[in-house]
């Protein structure tokens, strides 16, 4: 016996019993964008490469630029944002999702705008102090299973109907795989609070998650099915909003 965890897993966890029971940067400096640059003296802000920042309406972020693809994380979701830095007009920098839609925008001065659903036209925000660097850590077996049953029966009570968990996964993808599995169960809650959502979710039985080439997102039947391309770090998996975006125009 050995505690090293196996070569290759198969996690699976049906919901439909949970839900008997319960009805949960670099990458600018790449394309020669340089962030936060006062136009007058040449001189940068000291902006750390992870900062905390507070919007206007008292929603708080994480901005990490300090890996291969500035990462973003609100404060009151466990989503993180995986965004491609692209410039913008009077030398300003847009930040935007999956789906070319802006999150966020810096501009010469150091100004931040953040984009939200709630504040669609943009909300400054101000730098608040160093923050954490956004990570996911690898997962055994064990873990990953308790992840998956977490989001299945945070997708199973949005729905009000038991939706299966299923993924395959191994070590060097598991990380992800769990990570996907959280986002997919919290698309599944905004899809259920649409005037139409419910419908939506009648026909979705199973979330079926797996390691490919790039990130994916399909509906197939009854299944949405999830590709994630470990590679990539956390840009290799789907957002919630392109799962939305996904199930929402499925036929």
């Amino acid at each position: 016996m050995t505690d090293e965890p196996p070569a290759h897993f198969r996690a699976m966890f049906a919901a439909a019993a949970l839900a008997a029971a319960a009805f949960a940067s670099p990458a600018a400096a790449q394309q020669g964008i340089r962030l936060f640059d006062r136009p007058t003296d040449g001189r940068q802000f000291t902006v750390p490469p992870v900062a905390r920042f507070v919007a206007e309406d008292g929603q708080q972020f994480v901005l990490d630029r300090s890996q291969g693809r500035p990462l973003l994380k609100f404060e009151n979701s466990p989503e993180i944002w995986a965004l491609q830095a692209q410039p913008g007009p009077r030398g300003d920098v847009i930040y935007k999702n999956d789906l070319g839609e802006p999150v966020l925008r810096a501009t010469r001065l150091g100004g931040i705008t953040v984009f939200t659903a709630t504040r669609p036209s943009g909300s400054a925000a101000a730098l608040a102090g160093q923050g954490s660097p956004l990570r996911l850590s690898q997962l055994g077996p064990q873990e990953l299973f308790d992840r998956l049953a977490q989001a299945s029966a945070r997708a199973s009570r949005a729905a009000r109907h038991g939706i299966l968990f299923d993924a395959e996964a191994n070590p060097n993808s598991s990380a992800l795989i769990a990570d996907a599995a959280t986002v997919a169960s919290l698309a599944i809650v905004r899809i259920s609070s649409r005037a139409e959502g419910r419908t939506l979710l009648l026909r979705l039985r199973r979330v079926f998650l797996t390691e490919g080439r790039r990130a994916s997102v399909q509906m197939q039947h009854e299944t949405l099915v999830i590709t994630v391309a470990p590679g990539q770090g956390m840009a290799g998996r789907p957002s919630s909003e392109r799962i939305v975006t996904v199930a929402a125009n499925r036929r």
